[in-house]
């Protein structure tokens, strides 16, 4: 007689275990490095809004015949034509606002002075 040694087509409990360890490192290898580039984009886009609410300040003021002591509307209704599209320009917010709004994110100060976000003071600051 003959013993045929059936075996069926598979994976051990051992290899599936080195595959998930293996994954498991990569996540923790990588998780971090993912927050450190999604805190560095938020903190660059704020940069640049705060870029282009210092920028429409300048505008409004040149056009409104304002002093640099001067200051805009808190909304910022007063910067809105100067942010693009046209008069219903969008107002900036900052990506890490829950609120998502002009006022809640920005400080817009007089026109001599320059923005600040109200949010995250410490390093969403312009140059």
């Amino acid at each position: 007689m003959q013993k045929k040694n059936k075996r069926s087509a598979g994976f051990t409990l051992v290899e599936i275990m080195i595959v998930v360890a293996i994954i498991g490192l990569l996540a923790a290898i990588a998780i971090p490095n993912f927050v450190k580039a999604r805190t560095t984009s938020q903190q660059n886009a704020c940069i640049n809004n705060l870029r282009l609410i210092d920028a429409s300040k300048q505008q409004w003021a040149l056009e409104q015949r304002k002093q640099s002591t001067d200051t805009p509307a808190s909304t910022g209704t007063d910067l809105q034509p100067y942010l693009g599209r046209g008069v219903n320009g969008e107002l900036p917010t900052c990506p890490v606002d829950p609120q998502n709004s002009f006022p809640t994110s920005y400080t817009c100060n007089n026109v001599g002075t320059k923005p600040t976000c109200n949010i995250v003071t410490s390093t969403h600051i312009l140059p």
